[in-house]
């Protein structure tokens, strides 16, 4: 890939400003149907200045660390830096988005060479390969991501498709690239220092893909080209043993050069601590079919880059970078009782493991009558994503569950049943709600089930955001979903980390389904902030055994399992016509995940999910 010329770099670099501001007001306001993807203060939106107000930090100011060691990787004029940064923070972002992609759209004389187009589709048709590889060689590949039809309404959308796609594809590699690289200026304290892959950056990007109408399986392709890239790099270093000082000192200088196996590949001990495991078994076959398919790339380069990364399993040094050989979250089990849980284990989930993804998804099932049910729902496509499941809990889970089915093949609840005194939370009585006697004596032995597994998922989301911290997960953007009592475990990881003082760098996405949550605005708001990207409550108001084991909570304070999150931020999603009851959760998971489409920057679905006829399974 040859390098954008400095303006283009300049415009590059104010588009991603852009980005990061627009997805942090995203953040902040009530999302709805065909979310626009630019957000004006005009409209109601807030604004980046009233944000900042409230005490919030702004994710394109220099104290976030996030924007100014882009511009220095983009070679971008220091003196251009603070103004970059003031027009990140106008209420026009409209005008100045649509500026900056006229600016990439023209070429002087210099840039228009026959050289620097032949790059920018070289690396455009690598993308595609890359994609296409993916999808031929996965079971589950990298799907296309749908996004709303209302994109033909945007005000920029002319100037944008006036971009030739190598060129939009140049940006975002080049971004990307910039996203996971360090500087000397940084390590000299210069600014704050910022480590691995931000889930605030990775947002930007899915924002800005959005902009330049760039499906993200493209983008997702770009991410596994830098993670081989950089592990081939780091494995020729290593091989000819580099002293660390000129490494240091070089690296700056081989990555300003750029090239497919230069700018995004030189990266080396950065992706070491973003992807937390090694990702030799996909290199090889990675790079090999990149060669072969796109010749112009150069298939000796690309095959000596795959012979190098192919032995990186065999390197000693290399795998003691990771902790326990590249095992990642896998290598997290407890040995003995741990912060009041006695189980709390990660397992594979897919088939992406050690694949070089820079981002990770782990999800929590909160009921179970089989200890496969802690992976089994969660089977679906791994798309661009490393994945885990949590084993959190087995007895106590397994406990409260049993209690709750044998509870509603029982005589009493059929009678209650029948009766119609059970909990209708579909018509809306939150209140004044006559509670029998032998609802409250047949549901006595669910109760103390309940609060202990309650406890224990408080005290599982605990540990889960002390293992984020620590960076279990490599430093890698993470997406976390949950049902039931697991949907308990990760609000109360978004709170610890909210309490540790996370701004928003680890977690990128969250699905909370049928969560047996309070509707505490102070302690929505406390999790909503360290969500960098989507939060996402899916709700049944058919789920009455919820407002049953929560009876006193729901009837003060309402539950999210049950109704809407009234919280900026929060994307309230009712799944009434798909789960007729808590169980339910375990066999519609696939069909509910399909229609949220988490891979969307904003909601394509209505605020209701219906039943798909043609749903035959996880897709």
């Amino acid at each position: 890939m040859a390098e954008l010329d400095s303006v283009h770099r300049y415009a590059a670099g104010g588009l991603f400003a852009l980005a990061l501001s627009q997805a942090q007001i995203h953040q902040h306001s009530l999302p709805g149907f065909g979310f626009p993807p630019v957000l004006d203060p005009a409209d109601g939106h807030s604004s980046l200045l009233s944000l900042a107000g409230d005490g919030i930090l702004p994710w394109s100011c220099e104290q976030s660390g996030l924007l100014r060691h882009i511009f220095r990787y983009l070679g971008i004029d220091e003196k251009a830096w603070v103004g970059l940064e003031y027009t990140s923070l106008s209420p026009d972002a409209t005008h100045h988005i649509e500026a900056f992609l006229r600016i990439l759209s023209e070429d002087d004389a210099e840039s228009s060479s026959r050289s620097t187009m032949d790059a920018e589709l070289s690396l455009a048709n690598a993308v595609d390969a890359m994609v296409q590889n993916t999808n031929d060689s996965q079971t589950h590949p990298i799907g296309r991501v749908f996004q709303s039809n209302r994109q033909e309404s945007w005000s920029f959308t002319a100037t944008a498709k006036s971009l030739t796609t190598p060129r939009k594809v140049a940006v975002l590699y080049t971004l990307l690239a910039g996203c996971v690289a360090d500087s000397p200026a940084e390590k000299a304290g210069k600014t704050a220092m910022k480590v691995g892959y931000d889930a605030r950056q990775r947002s930007a990007l899915r924002l800005l893909a959005l902009w330049l109408d760039v499906d993200w399986s493209k983008m997702a392709a770009m991410e596994l080209m830098v993670a081989y890239m950089a592990m081939a790099a780091q494995k020729e270093r290593e091989q000819k043993h580099v002293d660390d000082e000129e490494v240091a000192k070089s690296r700056w200088s081989q990555w300003r050069r750029g090239g497919l196996i230069g700018a995004a590949a030189l990266t080396g001990g950065a992706i070491l601590a973003i992807t937390g495991g090694l990702a030799a078994p996909a290199i090889a076959a990675g790079m090999a079919a990149l060669g072969a398919a796109v010749p112009v790339l150069g298939a000796s380069g690309l095959t000596a880059a795959a012979a190098v990364a192919g032995s990186a399993m065999g390197s000693v040094a290399v795998a003691a970078s990771f902790g326990a050989a590249g095992a990642g979250l896998t290598g997290i089990k407890m040995a003995r009782r741990t912060s009041g849980v006695d189980e709390f284990q990660f397992e594979v989930l897919g088939e992406n493991h050690q694949q070089g993804r820079l981002a990770v998804e782990i999800v929590v099932s909160g009921m179970i009558f089989n200890p496969e049910d802690f992976k089994k729902p969660w089977e679906a496509p791994d798309a661009d994503l490393e994945r885990y499941a949590l084993r959190w809990e087995t007895e106590n889970i397994l406990a409260v569950s049993t209690a709750i089915q044998d509870w509603l093949t029982s005589t009493a609840a059929s009678q209650l049943i029948k009766r119609g005194a059970m909990l209708t939370v579909l018509s809306g009585l939150m209140t004044a709600i006559a509670w029998p006697a032998t609802l409250l004596s047949a549901t006595d032995f669910i109760d103390s089930k309940w609060a202990i597994a309650v406890d224990r998922s408080d005290k599982a989301g605990k540990l889960l955001a002390m293992i984020l911290l620590k960076g279990g997960q490599g430093n890698r953007p993470v997406t976390l979903m949950g049902y039931s009592l697991g949907a308990r475990v990760i609000f109360s990881c978004l709170e610890e980390l909210s309490r540790k003082g996370d701004p928003g760098a680890i977690v990128e996405r969250v699905v909370l389904l049928g969560a047996p949550i309070t509707l505490d605005k102070g302690r929505w708001e406390m999790a909503r902030k360290v969500v960098a990207g989507r939060f996402v409550n899916a709700f049944s108001s058919n789920d009455w055994i919820l407002g049953v084991v929560y009876r006193a909570t729901f009837l003060t304070q309402g539950l999210a399992g049950l109704q809407v999150v009234d919280i900026p931020g929060i994307e309230n999603v009712d799944v009434s016509e798909l789960v007729d009851g808590h169980s339910a959760y375990l066999t519609k998971l696939g069909e509910i995940l399909q229609g949220i489409e988490i891979d969307s920057f904003y909601a394509n679905h209505s605020s209701k999910l219906y039943r798909s006829p043609s749903f035959s399974g996880h897709s």
